[in-house]
């Protein structure tokens, strides 16, 4: 099969609304969380989150576009221009059927469901609905306002797979070109989760840290303290390229996507398997694709959004497939500072993953202070501050509600 490399990336996250300060702030273990300012959440169980500082629709997407979509879908327009430009491709010189767009989101237009359901109520029931609501509203109108906007005519779809939705587009883009049916394709995921009934929902179920007091500490993975994940939002995108492709255009190539696996916990709605089994298979399958064994892996993006029992169960996987004591392996948990963005979570950690690659750097874990007992204090977890390293193979975990496990694979090149 073709091999396939990356050569562009775009970011709007909690802590930056480009690639390169995403970057800085992450790898100076800036965290992204501060209470909601996008509406009163004075009497909900969770008052803060990971919101976008400064974001601006209008530096990437015109009038039109912006009064037409949801913010998922500004984002998405947002991360792919970024994305866009950094691989320098030239669209008008390819075939338009040579060209695609794979995107994930879990929950889509949540915001425009929630304010024309509501203008609904609190309008006497009168059914003035906006025509843009059901396009707003719909989870794949980021890749299709995408391939709009770059005149893109060949696979064109959404994955959801709840948070490992971003690894599961980026896989489904791996091997449409691997298998010959596309030359580029832009990938990742996006999300805008940050509603009152989004918050809510969460809240609802217990899942969210309830660190009012302290935001900036709330998000603390691996920790003996930490009480569930903090909500973030925004949106990543990849230019995934056939590799030859991109060496005969003189393109800047990052990194490799060298592999990749799914597996179903077919455990529970919501809770990740105690064992990790779903987890250790998809880790050790996506290995086995890109032809690695576990002592080859530098650095693994670990999942762990912070709840006591989600972190756990990775470890468990972790372990069985690495071993307690890895001495090459080292781990580290960057939704400490971005929050976790659900199904844009993958794309966001994919880009991490591409970085650490490029520039040496593993990004820290902040805010874990006293580590987990259950955890094997030998397990090289990188803490509080980034640390140097020749990174040469990346995996990134995401798992998500429904028992769904994506792990992808990244390898210098």
């Amino acid at each position: 099969m073709k091999r396939v490399v990356i050569t562009g990336m775009g970011a709007v996250t909690p802590l930056g609304n480009n690639v390169a300060t995403f970057w800085n702030n992450l790898v100076a273990g800036t965290s992204g969380a501060a209470t909601i300012t996008r509406f009163d959440a004075s009497r909900f169980r969770t008052k803060f989150a990971c919101e976008l500082k400064g974001y601006d629709a209008a530096t990437a997407l015109d009038k039109a576009e912006i009064r037409k979509t949801d913010p998922f879908t500004q984002y998405a327009l947002s991360a792919a221009a970024e994305a866009i430009s950094d691989a320098g491709i030239d669209f008008s010189a390819m075939d338009p059927f040579d060209t695609g767009v794979i995107w994930g989101s879990g929950q889509g237009g949540m915001q425009t469901f929630e304010e024309q359901v509501t203008e609904y109520v609190t309008g006497n029931y009168n059914p003035r609905f906006s025509p843009y609501f059901v396009p707003r509203l719909i989870t794949n109108m980021a890749s299709g306002m995408i391939s709009i906007k770059y005149g893109l005519m060949g696979i064109n779809y959404t994955t959801v797979s709840a948070c490992a939705t971003s690894n599961t587009a980026i896989m489904d883009a791996l091997n449409y070109i691997r298998l010959g049916k596309a030359k580029v394709m832009i990938t990742g995921g996006s999300e805008a989760p940050i509603t009152p009934a989004s918050v809510g929902g969460f809240c609802a179920m217990k899942a969210m840290s309830v660190r009012n007091d302290d935001p900036a500490t709330a998000s603390r993975p691996f920790d003996t303290d930490r009480d569930g994940f903090v909500m973030g939002e925004g949106a990543a995108a990849l230019v995934l390229e056939e590799y030859e492709h991109a060496k005969a255009r003189g393109a800047h190539i990052y990194a490799e996507v060298a592999g990749a696996a799914m597996t179903a916990d077919a455990y529970h709605m919501t809770a990740t398997h105690p064992e990790g089994l779903g987890a250790f298979q998809a880790m050790k399958s996506a290995l086995q694709e890109a032809e690695l064994n576990p002592q080859q892996v530098d650095y693994l993006n670990a999942h762990a959004t912070s709840t006591p029992v989600g972190d756990l169960s990775e470890i468990a996987a972790i372990t069985r497939l690495f071993g307690t004591a890895p001495d090459h392996l080292h781990i580290s948990a960057t939704k400490s500072m971005t929050g976790h963005l659900l199904g844009a979570a993958g794309a966001i950690e994919a880009i991490a993953c591409i970085k650490s690659i490029t520039d040496g750097i593993i990004p820290p874990t902040i805010n874990t202070t006293v580590l987990d007992p259950a955890i094997p204090a030998s397990l090289q977890i990188v803490l509080k501050t980034a640390m140097e390293k020749d990174v040469k193979v990346a995996v990134s975990n995401t798992f998500g509600f429904g028992g769904h496990n994506g792990i992808v694979v990244f390898r210098k090149i």
